[in-house]
């Protein structure tokens, strides 16, 4: 299977490596549209606004969104992590 589009099955890594040159465009094409898809699926917004570094709303849960102890500002947990 395609890990970034799952357009594809494949039977083996040696059949990957031989289609992925003619697989490309159409995987970076889906890859993106699943991209899109899961963005706009994300709620419009909370009461606490949206994360200042991704853009995406912040949980409703306070505990899963740090504070940043340098500017006080609060982000959600996946930018926490990276």
């Amino acid at each position: 299977e395609c890990d970034d589009c799952d357009l594809v099955r494949y039977c083996s890594d040696a059949c990957l490596k031989e289609h992925k040159p003619t697989h490309k465009e159409a995987c970076v094409k889906r890859a993106a549209e699943l991209r899109d898809e899961f963005l706009f699926k994300q709620p419009e917004s909370t009461h606490l606004g949206d994360c200042p570094i991704c853009m995406i709303p912040l949980s409703l849960d306070v505990t899963k969104s740090p504070i940043m102890v340098c500017c006080s500002k609060v982000i959600c947990g996946g930018c926490s992590h990276a």
